[in-house]
């Protein structure tokens, strides 16, 4: 089968599309014949070095996926040949077929493009487990999203908004800001206003939790727009920056930080985490409610400008690459 693999590290050009061996199909696995795979900064880490798979996970990015099932092992009992899925998986998603635990499946609602659904699983999973799971978001609460116009904001968005909450969201430009209030946040763009200043001129005392991916000197002013009991969950460090804070102002909150990552966790916290997905989530993609919101489809020959893309950080939504 054809993949893109990484024989070195660096830029995107060092992404080859090369012909591998198919994985081997284990008794609790599923094969997939890939209709597409989402892109991740997750994915620009790992090509850079900085971010290597989990252990026995294939070495080729790709951390979501979407297409048919091919086959099953022997212990598969839900999944058939010719269900409509995507996927988490923990590596191994740039590829034109893929072995994935069964655990780790979702069925594709009948109303969702098939290769549009390779855009659900990463950004679902990361803001279930953070924002619902972990940090406890409830109907009525109000939600600050750092990256508002990425995936996983837009889904953030999405989510919040269909429950019930009211969600704040920041983004880097007119359009972006447009795009968020598009999908029914208060748009704040950080270039030319202080979040933290019109959170606390909105808001009754701050907001319930922060979605935050940028890191950095974003961490004062995070606690600063937290209300009482408020939880800032902290999925990336895009900034790449250290964050310092006065104690004191986190401990008036009686606030917590918490940071998480999804990727690295044993395979039964991953499989929970899609269970819940499945039951709370999906519903809102088969009634409508929410959408893969994907700003572009590369093919594998391109994955390089794909990265580019992503680097470029001009994008609304998913990214996808098609084989």
């Amino acid at each position: 089968m054809r993949a893109i693999t990484l024989p070195t590290f660096g830029g995107p050009d060092v992404l080859t599309l090369a012909d591998i061996p198919e994985p081997p199909l284990g008794p609790n696995d599923v094969l997939i014949d890939v209709a597409a795979a989402g892109v991740n900064r997750a994915d620009l880490s790992q090509r850079e070095g900085h971010y290597p798979p989990p252990l026995g996970s294939p070495e080729w990015p790709g951390m979501e996926l979407s297409g048919v099932v091919l086959d099953t092992g022997a212990a598969v009992n839900r999944w058939k040949s010719g269900d409509r899925v995507c996927a988490l998986v923990p590596g191994g998603g740039y590829a034109e077929r893929a072995v994935v635990d069964q655990g780790l499946l979702l069925a594709v609602p009948d109303n969702v493009d098939l290769p549009d659904a390779a855009g659900i699983p990463e950004a679902a999973c990361t803001v279930w487990a953070n924002v619902f799971m972990a940090a406890g978001l409830q109907p009525g609460q109000s939600l600050l999203v750092h990256g508002g116009s990425s995936g996983v904001g837009s889904m953030a968005i999405q989510l919040a908004v269909a429950l019930g909450s009211r969600v704040f969201a920041t983004a880097g430009s007119p359009a972006k800001v447009a795009f968020c209030e598009a999908l029914g946040a208060r748009g704040i763009n950080y270039r030319s206003a202080d979040f933290a200043e019109i959170v606390a001129a909105e808001t009754d005392g701050g907001v319930n939790v922060i979605l935050d991916l940028v890191g950095g000197e974003y961490l004062p002013r995070n606690i600063a727009s937290l209300a009482l009991e408020g939880t800032l969950m902290i999925i990336s460090n895009q900034s790449r920056e250290a964050g310092t804070f006065d104690i004191n102002a986190l401990m008036r909150k009686r606030g917590r930080i918490w940071a998480t990552t999804l990727r690295a966790r044993p395979l039964t916290e991953r499989t929970a985490i899609v269970a819940e997905v499945e039951r709370t989530v999906m519903p809102l993609f088969a009634s409508g409610a929410a959408r893969p919101i994907i700003d572009s489809r590369y093919p594998f020959e391109r994955v390089a400008d794909a990265h580019r893309h992503m680097e470029s950080s001009e994008h609304l939504g998913k990214i996808l690459l098609v084989p």
